[in-house]
């Protein structure tokens, strides 16, 4: 039954997270990563840093889940590939730093770090103002390669594709929601590739982990995300092409607030 049970976690988390990746832009794990964190902790897996592993794993899924959102929104013209070159590379070195950093920490230190972070990207989705702006057009290079070091080394550090930074930084400077969602999951590759390459490489003498995990990785759970994901995904599309603007932003937030805060809660209890 306990397996069964995650079975069936696993299966509706990974519908979930494929109709999110699609309709708000990000990698799904946003979902995934509290996901996985309460079933592995319900089935007995304990290890000192179940966290790390929670956050390698969805990186896993999230490259699947960003090429599926990538297409889908590529043949409605809303990626901007010109972006995705430019910022590219910074991406990817902000990404192997994220992992570096996210395996130096213990796992409730992780969580904390999980909350914080997606809670401040949920207050700011949902508070801030549509006619908030940096600039009317987006910024040099030198400032776009920090800006994609930055976005790179946090979302490794929390598992999620990218999308939960990149919409409300390109939206600030006056992309179209739709473009700033459509963009957002070709940034989620950059991230989640070498992400997921440098979490196998690591985490090898952690004990308690579950079975099949490859350094910091469990290759089944991956698997299974994948195949449920894909079914979704091109929904979640439909969904935020048919969606104004402000339901799009309001949907965002409700979703990012709703389970980093939960993750928070239980980083302070401890």
């Amino acid at each position: 039954m306990e397996y069964v049970t995650l079975l069936a976690m696993m299966v509706g988390a990974g519908l979930v997270a494929g109709i999110i990746s699609g309709m708000l832009g990000v990698g799904g794990g946003v979902v995934l990563v509290p996901a996985f964190f309460y079933a592995y902790h319900a089935l007995g897996y304990h290890p000192d840093q179940l966290m790390q592993i929670c956050v390698a794993t969805s990186t896993g899924t999230i490259i699947f889940t960003s090429l599926r959102s990538v297409s889908s929104h590529a043949k409605r013209g809303a990626v901007s590939l010109e972006l995705i070159r430019s910022w590219g590379p910074f991406i990817a070195l902000g990404s192997i730093a994220g992992v570096l950093a996210a395996t130096a920490l213990r796992s409730q230190e992780l969580q904390l770090v999980f909350g914080i972070i997606g809670a401040c990207l949920g207050l700011y989705m949902l508070l801030g103002k549509k006619h908030w702006r940096i600039a009317d057009h987006l910024p040099p290079r030198p400032l776009g390669a920090a800006y994609g070091g930055t976005i790179g080394f946090l979302s490794a550090l929390m598992g999620i594709g990218g999308g939960s930074f990149t919409v409300p930084l390109l939206t600030a400077y006056n992309v179209a929601p739709h473009r700033a969602v459509g963009t957002s999951p070709g940034f989620g590759v950059l991230i989640s590739v070498p992400a997921f390459v440098t979490f196998m490489l690591t985490g090898w003498n952690v004990e308690g982990k579950p079975p099949l995990t490859l350094g910091y990785v469990n290759l089944p759970t991956v698997v299974l995300i994948v195949l449920s994901t894909m079914f979704t995904v091109p929904l979640g599309v439909r969904l935020a092409h048919s969606l104004s603007p402000a339901r799009l932003r309001l949907v965002f937030a409700c979703t990012i607030l709703l389970l980093t805060g939960n993750m928070l809660r239980k980083a302070l209890m401890g």
